[in-house]
């Protein structure tokens, strides 16, 4: 017998160990080389582990388990002869089936029995003496055991309101359920949890005019959509105004390293993509150099890979400095926690149509509140106010400031 062990690969450099998240197949499955069979976590992204040849697998740990890099978890019989297609097998069954017919009918009370009895809430020995005690009629209490029976902690909750509490509570559910939080989760919460305590972290505040995009929107939208093949979102907008900003402050592109401060020649934007496994923050390397087209282009293929579970580590590796849109959400005001080890974030919101004074009159504006939060450990109050006055400033008068003053040549049209 030829059997392949196949072991967890490396997901990308510093990542010495991963998660069982799910296995895609059974045990003693068939499989076919390059079939997906399991979903692994790493601290960084979830990702597919194919199978390495065809044949009979065999698992080797189970989901939860956490595995180090390179140890076996799973074999694979690589002689052992692939089984008969579904179709062939069911040819058989559907001839039988006018014969099977007649007893199925006589026998189907048997094995339904059980199970229903279950259904309906039958408690076990020690939930019954508990709800007979307190005079609970076990018909209003949801079973959180198997096949919906009621365990004695379902009796205790359930025997609560007649202790003194309200008897128009006792109908209501009061489960709970426990869920291993995966690793990406687990790594996530203990580095937010580390800038809060290791940083001086701060937030100031601005708010932008979003008239002019508005209009570049809706005078090129389709115009940009059928030239570039993507369309022309707010985000491009930003991502432009931070990298000027970041080329007129450099230190808030930079990050510290023990008692050293590095500052980067480039500008790395990270954003923030919300995706089936949580938050993922995919990066734009070199975005000072892209231009408008490139940008949404660039973001719309992250995107894509985020939702699909297809974002590989490299791609979120890094980073000099974060741009997150809480807006979409609904959010009309936070404050960002930076993400380590830069030393900055930018958070974009909702936009409202707000009275605001222009010129002496009262004028109605779409509006945006935007928040930088900075590490004061290396950005001071003068850098972090200039930076955000600069992407401001690059958002009321994008063609001036981010177009050189030619709005269609700005969008390569």
């Amino acid at each position: 017998m030829s059997v392949l062990e196949m072991k967890v690969p490396s997901p990308g450099e510093s990542i010495t160990e991963v998660e069982i998240a799910t296995w895609l197949v059974k045990d003693g499955d068939y499989v076919e080389k390059d079939q997906p069979i399991a979903e692994v976590d790493s601290d960084k992204a979830t990702l597919e582990l194919p199978a390495e040849e065809s044949g009979i697998i065999t698992l080797k740990a189970e989901e939860g388990d956490v595995v180090q890099v390179g140890q076996v978890v799973c074999l694979i019989d690589r002689d052992a002869a692939k089984p008969e297609s579904a179709a062939a097998a069911e040819a058989p069954k559907s001839e039988e089936a006018p014969k099977a017919a007649e007893p199925a009918k006589t026998e189907a009370p048997k094995p339904v029995a059980a199970p229903q009895s279950y259904a309906t809430g039958t408690p076990s020995p020690a939930a019954k003496k508990i709800l007979d005690e307190k005079g609970v009629d076990a018909s209003l209490v949801s079973g959180s055991g198997r096949d919906g029976r009621i365990s004695k902690s379902d009796a205790e909750l359930a025997a609560v309101p007649s202790m003194g509490g309200s008897s128009s509570t006792a109908s209501g559910t009061r489960s709970t359920t426990t869920t291993k939080l995966s690793v990406l989760r687990r790594k996530i919460a203990q580095r937010l949890v580390s800038v809060k305590n290791e940083t001086a972290m701060l937030t100031t505040f601005n708010e932008v005019d979003m008239s002019e995009i508005f209009r570049l929107r809706k005078q090129y939208k389709e115009e940009f959509a059928q030239k570039h093949g993507v369309g022309l979102g707010f985000m491009s907008f930003f991502t432009k105004a931070v990298t000027r900003a970041l080329k007129l402050y450099p230190d808030v592109n930079a990050s510290i390293d023990g008692d050293f401060k590095i500052n980067y020649d480039f500008c790395d934007i990270s954003i923030a993509v919300s995706g089936p496994k949580g938050l993922m923050v995919p990066v734009l390397r070199n975005a000072e150099n892209m231009s408008f087209k490139g940008v949404e282009a660039n973001i719309k293929d992250l995107a894509v890979k985020v939702r699909d579970g297809k974002i590989t580590v490299d791609e979120m590796t890094g980073g000099t400095f974060t741009i997150t849109n809480g807006g979409t959400f609904g959010s009309m005001l936070s404050t960002p926690i930076i993400n380590p080890p830069q030393s900055a974030i930018l958070g974009m919101h909702n936009i409202i149509q707000r009275p605001v004074a222009v010129d002496g009159q009262v004028v109605i504006r779409p509006m945006m509140y935007v928040a930088m939060s900075y590490d004061h450990r290396i950005i001071d109050g003068k850098e972090s106010v200039g930076f955000l006055v600069a992407v401001k400033e690059g958002i009321d008068n994008p063609v001036e400031i981010l177009m050189g003053g030619d709005e269609r040549r700005g969008l390569e049209l």
